[in-house]
């Protein structure tokens, strides 16, 4: 199967899922949501596949969604549109956390949005100095998607999620490993070596014992997903269609502060 936004490769028990749009920062549309959540079904029905690897091409490991397409889509009054990609990002981090296989995520550098609440879907997040994990979405005007709050809190806990998503303070990798969801911390250069290091180690499990785990960990804490998620994504609808929204957008574009007016 050919890609054109990420890529995917399968070889010694792993697949290999890269972002491969670092000319817009890894920024999420459409064709590339469609894309991830066809490589992640491949994953799934491969049985010589074991292990899930989730990487990036480029300096930012993503910003989540595309902003270029934001500012086309509120200049356009497409909307809708964006309403599309966040029920797709939505998909992504339950088929991530669905998938029967354990998920790395090996990240390099800022990890904004939808990729921030993607890393919080994989079951290993490995991270380097240079990357920092944003909750973006205040800054546009927007609440979290792709499972975003649910997945913090249960993470983080109910008061750290909700300082990180008011403020969208960033957070650093080290802290990240203080608060439990990033796995291992290591200098860019080491990155490759410390993910094969965890893959080797995964290796020597059993797929059978790995799908019960996730199976069990899904009905232990993630069972009532399917409902929060109707509830994202209406009001990520309601949102995107308000002023505030559009002018965070624009004030980006522009690189000057947002003025919001609660319209």
């Amino acid at each position: 199967m050919t890609f054109a936004d990420i890529i995917y490769e399968v070889e010694n028990e792993v697949a290999t899922l890269t972002f491969n749009r670092p000319e817009v920062s890894n920024g999420f549309n459409i064709p590339m949501c469609q894309e991830i959540l066809r490589a992640i079904d491949l994953a799934a029905d491969n049985a010589d596949v074991k292990i899930l690897l989730i990487k990036a091409n480029g300096k930012v490991f993503s910003v989540g969604g595309d902003l270029s397409e934001m500012q086309r889509a509120v200049e356009a009054d497409d909307v809708q549109s964006l309403v599309k990609i966040a029920e797709l990002v939505q998909d992504i981090s339950f088929a991530m956390k669905k998938l029967p296989k354990p998920v790395i995520m090996s990240v390099d550098g800022p990890v904004a949005g939808a990729a921030f609440n993607m890393a919080l879907a994989a079951d290993f997040c490995l991270a380097t100095e240079r990357s920092k994990f944003i909750q973006a979405f205040v800054n546009v005007g927007l609440a979290p998607d792709a499972g975003g709050l649910y997945l913090l809190t249960r993470a983080v806990g109910l008061n750290r999620a909700t300082h990180l998503v008011m403020t969208g303070e960033g957070v650093s990798a080290t802290k990240a490993e203080d608060y439990g969801f990033v796995y291992r911390t290591c200098e860019s250069e080491k990155l490759n070596r410390t993910t094969e290091r965890l893959i080797t180690r995964l290796k020597r499990g059993s797929i059978n014992s790995y799908k019960a785990m996730k199976e069990m960990v899904w009905q232990s804490f993630f069972a009532g997903w399917a409902d929060y998620a109707k509830l994202e994504l209406k009001l990520q609808e309601s949102l995107a269609f308000k002023e505030d929204f559009k002018e965070g957008v624009r004030a980006f574009a522009e690189k000057r502060r947002p003025k919001f007016t609660g319209k």
